[in-house]
């Protein structure tokens, strides 16, 4: 579905998602949209399954245009048997401007519209139900939907539900269904998230009580959806006026004994850093969402990325733990999120959450399943008892694996300095008037030392990669964060072709898991580095902690997510094999 901002496009292809989920079919959804308000090219591609799919797959079936450079840019993908949509009132389309095989559909979705009001957004009412028509899906399911979402605008509604049975009429009159349609119902009816949804409802889950942000897209809708539902999970949000605030009060409001987060995207978080190293400093847990867009700069705004990985790894100055966790898909967004509120509250330190547009703003049909009950959240702090003589607290003590006793401010007898700068373990500094004295500077290495050693225990307490797809395999595909969505399609279109593949997916970054690592590759008969960016950053890292290299790459930069047949035709390639 393509047409201009403004024209309503991703409303037309969220309904068709929704109404695909609600028949109980797997759904995906992707957005493409400029950084403008009016205008430019903006396009919806909504793919739909019996089976379980993970990213929007390659080619369409249906192209439903709004205007003529949609059929430019869009034509070229239709599959043998599609048919492209159009209204003749607008342009027209000749033969030659689609694919062989490819059918034309002229539908005149202006004059249908305005049997039922005079503003031209009514069109897409009446594309929707030719859509729906084309996909074999009941019209009843559709008014349903639209009820839910228009039902208190009772003129509105009234239009969309006379306009979509126009379109589904004039569809089945000229045309009928795709070869390729769908069943009329699938199984269960499916939840549909976008990564973003997915990540606040992960929060919620943790504990999450504060949220502090400035908009930046592509991490603004956690804001809104944590936003409409404040109320009801008893989460305070706060809108901050720049990113340096917003870490600031989350790094407070965690400070002060509440499970607290920020979110952004690059050049947000280039402005937090600072801040950033003051919660590894003081050992304040902090989650931070990154989602990801291309850079460097402003870059492309409305477009994807891997490519802060680098950043985040050394963002501040100085060296600290840090975790960084970069989910797979919808639903791990939501897990892992969760989990890391709770590595943040038991190692005392800053937690990334590394998401990218593709993941927060596309949406997915997933079963409940996917979205388990998850454990209550774990108590926030350590209640240590109030030493002797009442000033004695170490809230920095040190300790076998790095964590000192927590307390928070209030809490009789166990008064402590929280300063960004070293610090002993009373957090007396040491940074003023004693540093380099002898005795001071052994201080300075036991303090590090200290903070430092939580790595290692972090290490030992997360899981390990996971290895998904064929065993034995042929070639072994790795990557992390979003990258697994394509690729797990990818598995499957080159399991049709013969070839036994699987995919090692790095779900957590850092700390890196380099012996497992090792042990899965150093199996691998071949390797295949697949990255959303220019310099494979995530390989870079695994060479620099196991000395193991990548050969063979595909690193994409273009601002466009991987499509699965990309990813095989790159396999293909690399095996010397050929498309069947």
């Amino acid at each position: 579905m393509g047409g201009r901002a403004g024209d309503g496009i991703a409303t037309v292809g969220e309904t068709f998602c929704r109404l695909l989920t609600r028949q109980g079919f797997y759904a995906f959804g992707h957005t493409g949209y400029q950084s403008v308000i009016r205008g430019g090219h903006v396009w919806f591609q909504a793919r739909g399954s019996p089976e379980r799919i993970w990213s929007q797959g390659d080619g369409c079936d249906v192209l439903y245009a709004l205007d003529r450079q949609t059929v430019e840019v869009h034509a070229p993908t239709l599959r043998p048997g599609g048919v492209l949509v159009f209204d003749p009132e607008k342009f027209s389309v000749l033969p030659d401007q689609v694919p062989p095989k490819v059918k034309i559909l002229p539908v005149p979705t202006l004059q249908l519209a305005r049997k039922f009001a005079s503003e031209p957004i009514l069109q897409n009412g009446v594309g929707m139900g030719v859509v729906s028509a084309l996909a074999g899906q009941p019209l009843s399911v559709l008014h349903g939907i639209l009820t839910e979402s228009l039902g208190r605008k009772g003129a509105v509604l009234a239009q969309n539900l006379s306009a979509s049975e126009a379109g589904f009429r004039y569809a089945k009159e000229h045309f009928g269904a795709l070869d390729r349609a769908l069943p009329e119902k699938g199984g269960s009816p499916k939840l549909l998230m976008s990564g973003n949804q997915a990540i606040a409802l992960g929060a919620v889950a943790a504990g999450l009580k504060f949220l502090s942000q400035y908009p930046m897209t592509p991490a603004t809708s956690i804001m809104h959806w944590l936003a409409a539902h404040a109320e009801s999970f008893h989460v305070v949000v706060k809108q901050a006026e720049d990113e340096l605030a917003a870490i600031n009060m989350a790094i407070g409001a965690s400070h002060a004994g509440v499970r607290a987060m920020t979110a952004t995207s690059g050049g947000g978080f280039a402005l937090m850093v600072e801040a950033f190293g003051m919660a590894a400093m003081t050992e304040t847990p902090l989650v931070v969402v990154e989602s990801q867009r291309s850079g460097p700069s402003t870059g492309l705004p409305t477009k994807t990325e891997q490519g802060d990985l680098q950043m985040i790894l050394g963002a501040s100055q100085g060296e600290f733990p840090r975790v960084v966790l970069g989910p797979g898909s919808v639903a791990e967004a939501y897990r892992e999120t969760a989990r890391a509120f709770q590595l943040a509250e038991d190692w005392q330190t800053p937690v990334v959450v590394a998401s990218d547009l593709y993941l927060s703003e596309d949406v997915q049909g997933l079963d409940r399943e996917d979205f388990p009950t998850l454990p209550a959240p774990a108590s926030l702090f350590t209640v240590p008892e109030p030493p002797e003589g009442g000033n004695g607290y170490l809230r920095y003590r040190d300790t076998p694996s790095g964590v000192s006793p927590r307390a928070i401010p209030g809490q009789r007898g166990l008064m402590f300095d929280a300063g960004s700068d070293e610090h002993d373990e009373s957090g007396r500094l040491v940074s003023d008037v004693l540093s380099g004295i002898p005795a001071y500077v052994e201080v300075r290495r036991k303090m590090m030392d200290k903070r430092m050693r939580k790595l290692s225990g972090i290490r030992s307490a997360t899981n390990p990669p996971t290895l998904e797809g064929s065993d034995p395999a042929e070639i072994t595909l790795v990557g992390w964060g979003s990258t697994a969505m394509p690729v797990r399609d990818a598995l499957a279109l080159l399991k049709g072709q013969g070839v036994a593949a699987n995919y090692l997916h790095v779900a957590q970054p850092w700390p890196l898991h380099g012996e497992a690592i090792v042990q899965v590759l150093r199996s691998a008969k071949r390797t295949l580095l697949i990255e959303q960016n220019f310099s494979g950053q995530l390989g870079r890292v695994i060479t620099a902690e196991t000395g193991l290299r990548f050969p063979d790459t595909l690193l994409k930069y273009d601002g466009e997510p991987f499509y699965p047949w990309e990813i095989v035709t790159k396999v293909m390639e690399v095996t010397g094999r050929v498309h069947r």
